[in-house]
């Protein structure tokens, strides 16, 4: 434990402040087509910062700093080293989609990015309500830029327009329920709100109706039903490089942000949360696998496609305390499975939208799944990537996806909760049905024709983009095969953050 004003605890956070600046200034002297040296130094920080935050996590220290508004343990270096390095994986596929469209014309992205990174590194370890929601306006702030970093396109500025307008909303459900919290537990500070609500001297009343706010707010942050409105329509109109930035490192913000906020600011309130993330886990399973299975356009297809693994996470989550007591092994063992859904989730997804960035060129977006025609003939690699992807999806052994989500049921049925396995039992139906959809996207690429828009043409990729994209691709599988590693850190990682 160290000195709780050490400013050890934002070092990596201080690195991506500064260099987010001197790269925004050195751009202005880039005149490249690709920004090779605004890109080079962008991949060089988030190396830097990532190495900085796994070094963290292996030292296995819980370090509170910044006057105790923050804490660095375990579950925070691991999640914040996960973000760097999707980060760099989304900039690596986005840059030549972007160089195309000209969305780099005034190194706004690469700058913007690491921006959303400072911000996301803040909701993971922020250890107070005014530090966390700073951090979320700061990432949700840079990715409304993001969105409609592509000026000249209608499409992406409305969905930066709607982004923008229900994020605001949501901005405001969050804040209001912190300042409830606030006004009754007289301290933002996370520690100091779970003492005060254990000591069981305030009206629990006030409480809830504050929690009632802050899961709202989350839930829009996660895309969950029914505050899900603006995934699909922004994952459809947002540039696909800017989609996947959107679709990757955030989750694993929420899901720090929830850990934070719920485990442990209001574990006292579990019974009243666990109920309220039950029943968004069922809108979500259900809607976001009823509605996939209707879309022809890959990104919204892949949108309602969030919005049920989100179902997932939110399962994790709810089986951590049973009546009321939580119970060490059973809540590392829920809180584990989710860290490991999530983490899995966004691997998979870095995949899935690299193909789809690989496969886009100027003038063609590759977003309808009747562009996939044919990927096989093309290019039996690729095919097979994106198959994996689908393939872990959808939760068939032996890929990541199916032990992330047999874990998340492991841990409901563990719980001997009659509702819980009923939950398992439910989203097993949902997991069968949302499986038409993926299979569905296999047999465009491997058994329907090309189109003529795309037959004959050939898929161009430099080294870096090939060579991330066949480790990416082969952690599906790997990682699949041989998943207790992981599994043990995220476990090891809760615990350490519980006993925090």
């Amino acid at each position: 434990m160290i000195d709780k004003y050490s400013w050890v605890a934002v070092y990596p956070e201080l690195v991506l402040l500064v260099m987010g600046c001197v790269i925004t200034l050195v751009d202005l002297a880039d005149r490249s087509r690709l920004r090779n040296t605004t890109y080079w130094l962008s991949m060089l920080t988030l190396a830097v910062v990532a190495a900085m935050n796994f070094y963290y996590a292996t030292s296995g220290n819980t370090i509170y700093g910044f006057g105790n508004m923050m804490v660095v343990d375990s579950m925070a270096s691991w999640l914040k080293g996960f973000a760097a390095v999707a980060v760099i994986v989304t900039l690596t596929y986005g840059r030549p989609y972007a160089a195309d469209r000209d969305m780099m014309r005034g190194g706004e992205m690469f700058s913007l990015s690491l921006f959303a990174l400072l911000g996301i590194d803040f909701m993971i370890s922020g250890n107070n309500l005014l530090l966390l929601y700073l951090g979320l306006e700061l990432l949700t702030l840079s990715s409304y830029a993001l969105v409609a970093l592509r000026r000249d396109d209608q499409q992406a500025t409305e969905a930066a327009m709607k982004y923008f307008v229900l994020g605001a909303m949501a901005s405001g459900f969050l804040l209001y329920g912190m300042s409830m919290i606030y006004g009754a537990t007289g301290s933002l500070d996370i520690g100091e709100i779970f003492k005060a609500i254990h000591a069981d001297l305030i009206s629990p009343q006030i409480l809830v109706f504050g929690l009632v706010f802050v899961v709202a707010g989350l839930a829009f942050k996660l895309g969950a039903v029914p505050f899900h409105m603006w995934i699909p329509d922004v994952y459809e109109g947002a540039p696909t490089a800017i989609t996947l930035m959107i679709a990757s490192a955030p989750k694993l913000a929420a899901f720090g942000m929830i850990m934070r906020l719920l485990v442990d600011g209001l574990l006292p309130l579990a019974a009243d949360w666990q109920q309220m993330l039950g029943v968004l886990a069922i809108g979500s399973l259900f809607i976001g696998n009823l509605a996939a299975i209707a879309q022809s356009n890959f990104k919204r297809m892949l949108a309602y496609s969030t919005i049920s693994h989100v179902g997932f996470i939110l399962l994790g989550l709810m089986s951590g305390v049973q009546g009321g007591e939580i119970d060490a092994a059973t809540a590392q063992n829920a809180y584990g499975s989710a860290m490991f859904y999530v983490v899995t989730y966004v691997l998979t997804t870095l995949a899935t939208f690299g193909i789809i960035l690989l496969l886009a060129r100027e003038g063609f977006e590759a977003d309808n799944i009747s562009d996939l025609a044919g990927l096989n003939q093309r290019s039996p690699l690729y095919a097979g990537v994106l198959a994996a992807s689908m393939f872990s999806m959808a939760g068939i052994p032996p890929l990541v996806g199916f032990y992330a989500k047999f874990a998340v049921l492991q841990a409901l049925i563990q719980s001997g909760s009659h509702l819980h396995i009923a939950l398992a039992v439910f989203a097993v139906i949902m997991s069968l049905i949302g499986a038409f959809y993926y299979l569905r996207v296999i047999k465009v690429m491997y058994f329907d024709a090309p189109s003529e828009q795309v037959a004959g043409t050939s898929i161009t990729a430099s080294f870096d983009v090939k060579a991330v994209l066949a480790v990416n691709g082969g952690l599906v599988l790997v990682l699949g095969l041989l998943p207790g590693g992981l599994m043990a850190l995220c476990a090891e990682a809760i615990l350490n953050a519980l006993k925090g």
